[in-house]
């Protein structure tokens, strides 16, 4: 397929063949929100609007913490918990508003943007997929696509393909996950293996490297996300 301008971003995150590609791309869309928002876009009108009424999930409440411009988060917390205060007990009903107060803490703006951007970047990959040989080639070097996505790769695909094509791809991711997991459920049994005194020592051999790394690439791949290692 001749490259274009969303075929592009598709290659770029499926091209270094190391870890999930699709946790790549959200990582990507995930930072250049959290640079918008807290750049000059956060004293954008929809944007304020959007935010007061969202807020943000704890892994993006710590990414914009990270963006080191505590100033404009504060700004955004502030007029977000104000909104909040009024929608949850500003009601004279008990208990604030039924709905309202199930969805109070579960609602993330950035969230809802990578969401968006996610699903229709996997739109072009459905259709690269299916129609150039070179990309699904592509797809099935891939170290591994980790669980979440995994599902959510199943789902949209299900929707979103051809029923011939879905059963070729779905055969093909179903492989590609599944033999990353069965060395990776290997590689974490010899992780606690190395702990029993027979085998004192194993574990810092120079060839047992993806051995002593198994619990995080364990949790990476269950969770899309890279773990906090103290």
């Amino acid at each position: 397929m001749r490259e274009s301008i969303l075929t592009i971003p598709v290659n770029d995150v499926f091209g270094p063949k190391d870890g999930c590609p699709i946790c790549r791309l959200r990582d990507g869309i995930e930072e250049h929100i959290c640079e918008y928002i807290m750049g000059a876009a956060m004293m954008e009108p929809d944007v304020r609007i959007e935010t007061n009424k969202l807020g943000f999930c704890h892994t993006h409440y710590n990414m914009l913490l990270q963006q080191n411009n505590r100033l404009s988060l504060a700004l955004m917390l502030s007029t977000h918990m104000a909104e909040a205060e009024k929608e949850l007990f500003g009601s004279k009903l008990p208990f604030g508003k039924g709905k309202k107060t199930e969805q109070a803490g579960n609602t993330c703006f950035v969230c809802s943007k990578v969401s968006w951007g996610i699903n229709h970047t996997l739109e072009t990959v459905f259709k690269m997929y299916s129609t150039d040989p070179a990309f699904k080639t592509l797809f099935n070097q891939q170290e591994y696509i980790c669980l979440p996505h995994y599902k959510l790769l199943l789902q949209a695909g299900a929707s979103q393909m051809s029923k011939g094509d879905f059963a070729s791809f779905r055969k093909d991711l179903e492989a590609l996950t599944d033999n990353y997991m069965k060395q990776l459920t290997a590689d974490v049994e010899e992780f606690c293996q190395s702990f029993d005194y027979r085998n004192a020592g194993k574990l810092h051999n120079a060839d047992m490297e993806h051995v002593r790394n198994s619990v995080q690439r364990a949790i990476r791949f269950l969770t899309g996300r890279e773990p906090v290692d103290k």
